[in-house]
């Protein structure tokens, strides 16, 4: 279970597998000089968070896990997509949010259930 903390005023938890694949895309969208909206799933009463990434808001990224997660090239190339969509990436309990467009089965995992 890993953690990221937007701008020191909100933190989420997040699977340290879904995490590990989330910080690769930010590293490349933010090396682009490329914002992206992203949506979270909160469960403090409010149904979704939505959060504009861009290199002048701050981030951090903590993993909790034991272990490096394996990567998976196309859940990486998924979520880029996602990212650079009208829509931005969005995550859901289950994982990735699918494409509406074109159905797709959710990845990995969210944490908070």
């Amino acid at each position: 279970m890993g953690r990221l903390i937007y701008r020191d005023r909100a933190s989420f938890d997040i699977d340290d597998r879904i995490l590990a694949h989330l910080r690769i895309v930010v590293m490349n969208k933010l090396r682009r000089n490329e914002g992206f909206m992203l949506q979270l799933p909160v469960n403090e009463g409010v149904r979704q968070a939505s959060l504009w990434i861009h290199a002048s808001n701050a981030l951090v990224m903590q993993f909790y896990g034991g272990r490096e997660p394996a990567i998976d090239r196309n859940l990486v190339d998924q979520m880029m997509h996602d990212a650079s969509g009208a829509d931005g990436l969005t995550l859901t309990a289950a994982g990735i949010a699918p494409a509406t467009a074109a159905p797709r089965q959710p990845v990995g995992g969210y944490a908070r259930p």
